[in-house]
C-alpha cells in the first residue's frame, strides 16, 4: 500500500522538475533572442545604417594596345608577356629597309626642290638684266628714227627744186621705214622680257627659297618618310606590365594590327556595381573601405569615391534589355560606381585587373554631390615618347635646306621694282615724241 501511493507523488515530481527545466530553458533562449535582436537593432541604428557595401566589385585598369603605324615584318621583340616595361622602352621592331630607302629618295628631292628654287630667283635678276638690254636697243632704235624722220624731213622740200634726187630722197624713206620696224620690233622684244619677268616672279614673289611651296612639299614627304622611318621601332607609351602577347619574329603585320597590351598596374581603380537602391546616400569622395580576395581580410584598401556611372550595366551591354516586349519579371539594376585607391596602398599590395574586391561606403556624410559638374582639368593619360621624332624630322628637314640654299637667303621680290622704265627708254620716247 504504502509503495503504491508514493508513486503517483514521485511521478508528480519528475514533471514538476521537467516544467521548471523547460521554463527555465525558454526564458534563456527568450533572453537570447531579445539579446541579439536588440544588438542587431542597436546595430543597424548605430553603424549599418552608414555603410552601404556591395561584393560585386572588381578591379578595372588602362589596357593599352601596342599597335604598329606602319606595315613591315616583325625583326626582333623585346618584352615578353609579365615584363614590367618604362615608358619609351622599345618593345618590337620592324624591318626599317624599305622606310630608310624612301627616306632617302624624299631626301633627294628636298636638295633638288631647293636648287630648282635658287635657280627661279636667280632667273629674276637675269631676266631684268634681259630687260634694261631691250629697253636699251628700243632706246637706240627711236634714236635712228628720230635721226631718219630729220632725214625725210629735210630731203622733203629739196626734192621740187631738184637739190636733192628722187633716188635719194627714196633711200631716206627707205631708211625711216626700216627705223619704224625696228621701234616696232624694240618695243615688242621689251614687253615680252617683261613678260617673261612677270611670269617668273609669279612663282617667287611673296616667298623666299626656304618658303617656296615646292620646298614645303618636298619637305613634308622628307618628314613623313622619316617619321615612317623611326615608327619601325614601337616604343612603350607608358610603365606598366606586358599582357596579351600576339606578335611572333618574322610575322607582316599591318598598320593598326594589335601587337601586345600594357596594363599600368599603378593606376588600377574599382569598380563597385552597387544596387539602385542602393544608390540613394552615394555621394563623390565618401570614404570606401576595400578588400581583396586575393589577400583576404587581413588587407584593407582604403579610397575614395570618383564618379557614379551614368546607367546601369545592362543599358550598356552588347545586347541590352527589351522589357517593351513579351513577358516581363522585374530584375534589381547595378550601376557602376568607380573608387580610387591609394597609390601607396597599391604599391605595398599589388592588384591585378579583374580581381574581386568587396567594398563598404561610409555614407554618414551626405554634403557631396552625385553626379560631377565641372569639367575635368588634366588629361587622363598622356605620353610624350612620340615629340623627339617631330623634333628631329625637323631638324633634318632644317638640314637639308640649309646645307643647298647658299650662302645668302633669298628675299621676296616686289613687281615694283621692273615697274618704271629705264632712264634711256624715256629720254628715246621724249626725243620720239619731239619729232
Amino acid at each position: 500500500m504504502s509503495h503504491s501511493s508514493n508513486a503517483p507523488a514521485a511521478a508528480e515530481d519528475i514533471n514538476a522538475t521537467r516544467r521548471a527545466r523547460r521554463k527555465k530553458s525558454l526564458g534563456v533562449i527568450a533572453a537570447a533572442v531579445l539579446l541579439v535582436g536588440g544588438g542587431s537593432l542597436a546595430w543597424n541604428l548605430l553603424f549599418a545604417g552608414r555603410v552601404e557595401s556591395t561584393d560585386n566589385a572588381y578591379v578595372q585598369g588602362h589596357v593599352v594596345q601596342i599597335t604598329p603605324q606602319v606595315g613591315g615584318t616583325v625583326l626582333a621583340i623585346e618584352a615578353d608577356d609579365t615584363d614590367y616595361v618604362k615608358a619609351g622602352q622599345v618593345l618590337v621592331r620592324l624591318d626599317p629597309a624599305d622606310a630608310r630607302v624612301a627616306l632617302e629618295q624624299a631626301e633627294a628631292q628636298l636638295a633638288q626642290a631647293v636648287r630648282e628654287v635658287r635657280v627661279l630667283f636667280a632667273n629674276n635678276g637675269a631676266l631684268q638684266a634681259q630687260i634694261a638690254l631691250r629697253e636699251a636697243d628700243l632706246a637706240r632704235a627711236r634714236s635712228e628714227l628720230a635721226r631718219a624722220q630729220d632725214d625725210v624731213a629735210r630731203r622733203t622740200p629739196l626734192v621740187a627744186t631738184g637739190a636733192v634726187g628722187k633716188e635719194e630722197f627714196n633711200h631716206a624713206n627707205a631708211q625711216l621705214a626700216a627705223a619704224r620696224s625696228a621701234v616696232a620690233a624694240a618695243e615688242s622684244a621689251v614687253m615680252a622680257a617683261r613678260q617673261q619677268l612677270g611670269s617668273n616672279q609669279s612663282l617667287t614673289e611673296g616667298t623666299s627659297v626656304q618658303q617656296h611651296p615646292s620646298v614645303q612639299r618636298a619637305a613634308a614627304r622628307v618628314r613623313e618618310a622619316y617619321l615612317a622611318l623611326k615608327r619601325a621601332d614601337l616604343p612603350a607609351p607608358l610603365e606598366g606590365h606586358i599582357a596579351r602577347r600576339s606578335v611572333q619574329v618574322g610575322q607582316r603585320v599591318q598598320a593598326g594590327a594589335p601587337l601586345m597590351s600594357i596594363v599600368p598596374l599603378k593606376q588600377v581603380w574599382v569598380d563597385a556595381n552597387f544596387k539602385e537602391s542602393q544608390l540613394q546616400r552615394l555621394r563623390i569622395d565618401q570614404p570606401v573601405t576595400l578588400t581583396a580576395d586575393v589577400y583576404g581580410s587581413q588587407v584593407e584598401y582604403h579610397g575614395r569615391v570618383a564618379g557614379l556611372g551614368a546607367g546601369t550595366g545592362a543599358a550598356f551591354s552588347l545586347l541590352p534589355a527589351q522589357n517593351a516586349t513579351g513577358n516581363w519579371i522585374k530584375v534589381v539594376q547595378r550601376v557602376p560606381v568607380r573608387i580610387a585607391l591609394d597609390p601607396k596602398e597599391l604599391e605595398a599590395h599589388p592588384l591585378r585587373v579583374g580581381l574581386s574586391m568587396e567594398a563598404r561606403v561610409d555614407v554618414s556624410d551626405l554634403d557631396g554631390k552625385t553626379l560631377a559638374d565641372a569639367p575635368r582639368r588634366a588629361p587622363v593619360a598622356q605620353t610624350t615618347v612620340f615629340e623627339p621624332i617631330d623634333r628631329d624630322a625637323d631638324a633634318l628637314v632644317q638640314k637639308i635646306i640649309a646645307g643647298n640654299v647658299g650662302s645668302g637667303a633669298h628675299a621676296p621680290i616686289r613687281r615694283e621694282t621692273v615697274a618704271k622704265p629705264a632712264a634711256g627708254v624715256q629720254a628715246g620716247v621724249a626725243l620720239a615724241r619731239r619729232s
